[in-house]
C-alpha cells in the first residue's frame, strides 16, 4: 500500500531524481545547501520505493509547489490530492499536466500557460558563440538588474541573494545594462543548474544579446562541471525557444503553471 510521507534525506531525494534529471533538475538543484532550508519534501512510498516526489519551495515571496509527474500521473494525483491539508492559503504551481484539477475544490486555480522544461543536449553548437562581451555580475549589480528586470522582465523570479552563485551575466550599451542571463537554480554538490532571469531591455532587442549573454553563461557552467543543464520557457516564447535551440537545447517534457488562492 502506499503512503504520503515527509522526506528529510537528500540521499532518497536524490536517489529518485536522477532517474530522470531533466525532469526533476530543479528538485536536484534544490538539494543543495544553499536552497536545503528552503525545501520541504513530500513522496508516494510504495514498498520502500519512493513513486512520485513533490517540492514545496519557500525561498520566494509565493511559494511555490512543484509537481512533475513520472508516468502515470494517477499516483501523482494521489499525492497532490493529500498534501491539500498541508498547503498554505496562497502559493504557486508547477504541476504535470492532468494534475491542477485535484486543487479545484479548494482552490481557485488560474492557470498561467503551458511550458517546456528544456534540457541542454548539444553541447557542441555552444563552441560557436562568443560570449567575451557579457561579463560577470555580482552584488554590486543589484540596482542596475532590479532596473533592468523592472523595465523589460517585470513578471521575473529574481531573488538578489542569487547572485551569490557567480552564475550571472551581462552585457552593456554604453554604461547601462542591455540584457542579462542567470540562474534559477545552481549546485556544484550536484552538478545541475536551471537557466533563469534572462531578459533584454526592449529597446535593444533583436540583436541577438540574449543568445550572447546566455551563450556564455551556459559556457561557463560546463566549464565549472555542470553535467545537467537546463531551463523552463513558456510554450508560446518562439523567440525564446529558438535561442535557447539554436544554443543546443531540446525539449524533454511539458507542464502547466498556476496560481492558487482561497475560494
Amino acid at each position: 500500500m502506499a503512503d504520503v510521507v515527509c522526506l528529510h534525506s537528500q540521499d532518497e531525494v536524490e536517489r529518485f531524481c536522477r532517474r530522470n534529471p531533466s525532469l526533476h533538475l530543479y528538485a536536484l538543484g534544490d538539494l543543495d545547501d544553499f536552497f536545503w532550508p528552503h525545501t520541504t519534501w513530500y513522496a508516494l512510498r510504495d514498498e520502500g520505493q519512493v513513486r512520485q516526489l513533490a517540492l514545496f519551495y519557500t525561498g520566494q515571496p509565493l511559494p511555490t509547489l512543484l509537481a512533475y509527474a513520472e508516468p502515470p500521473i494517477g499516483p501523482m494525483r494521489d499525492l497532490v490530492h493529500d498534501l491539500l491539508r498541508v498547503l498554505p492559503r496562497r502559493f504557486y504551481a508547477h504541476l504535470t499536466e492532468g494534475v491542477a484539477d485535484v486543487l479545484a475544490d479548494d482552490y481557485r486555480v488560474q492557470p498561467h500557460g503551458a511550458f517546456h522544461k528544456m534540457s541542454l543536449t548539444d553541447r557542441s553548437r555552444l563552441a560557436g558563440f562568443d560570449g567575451s562581451e557579457a561579463v560577470a555580475l555580482s552584488a554590486a549589480d543589484t540596482e542596475e538588474l532590479l532596473a533592468l528586470y523592472g523595465a523589460s522582465y517585470p513578471g521575473n523570479w529574481f531573488v538578489p541573494r542569487m547572485l551569490e552563485t557567480g552564475c550571472y551575466f551581462g552585457i552593456r550599451r554604453g554604461p547601462t545594462l542591455a540584457s542579462v542571463a542567470g540562474v534559477h537554480v545552481y549546485s556544484q554538490r550536484y552538478q545541475v543548474a536551471a537557466l533563469g532571469n534572462i531578459t533584454t531591455r526592449p529597446d535593444v532587442r533583436g540583436q541577438g544579446l540574449a543568445t550572447t549573454v546566455t551563450a556564455r553563461l551556459c559556457q561557463e557552467l560546463l566549464r565549472a562541471g555542470i553535467a545537467c543543464l537546463g531551463l523552463n520557457v513558456k510554450a508560446d516564447n518562439r523567440g525564446a525557444l529558438a535561442c535557447y535551440e539554436k544554443l543546443g537545447l531540446e525539449r524533454v517534457a511539458d507542464y502547466g503553471e498556476y496560481s492558487a488562492e482561497p475560494k
